[in-house]
C-alpha cells in the first residue's frame, strides 16, 4: 500500500514514530519537516515509486494524503 511505504520513508527521514503519521498530517506543521526535509523525502518517494513530481506540484502537497493521492494517481 502506498500510504504504508510513504509513512515508512517519512518516519525514517524525519526520525519520528510511524504511528504519529496519518493521512491528515501536515508535513511541515504536524511532522516538523523543513524545506530541505521535504526535498529529501520527495526525492526518495520519486525513486521508490518511479514517479516524477514537478516543482509546480510540490507546493500543493501539504499533507500526507496529498502526497499519497498524487503518487496513486501517477503510478
Amino acid at each position: 500500500m502506498v500510504f504504508e511505504k510513504v509513512k515508512t520513508i517519512i518516519a525514517d527521514q524525519l526520525a519520528i514514530d510511524e504511528d504519529s503519521i496519518t493521512m491528515e498530517s501536515n508535513v511541515i506543521d504536524d511532522l516538523g519537516a523543513d524545506s530541505l526535509d521535504v526535498v529529501d523525502v520527495l526525492s526518495q518517494l520519486q525513486d521508490e515509486f518511479s514517479v516524477d513530481v514537478p516543482d509546480s506540484e510540490i507546493e500543493n502537497m501539504k499533507t500526507i494524503g496529498d502526497i499519497v493521492n498524487y503518487i496513486e494517481n501517477n503510478l
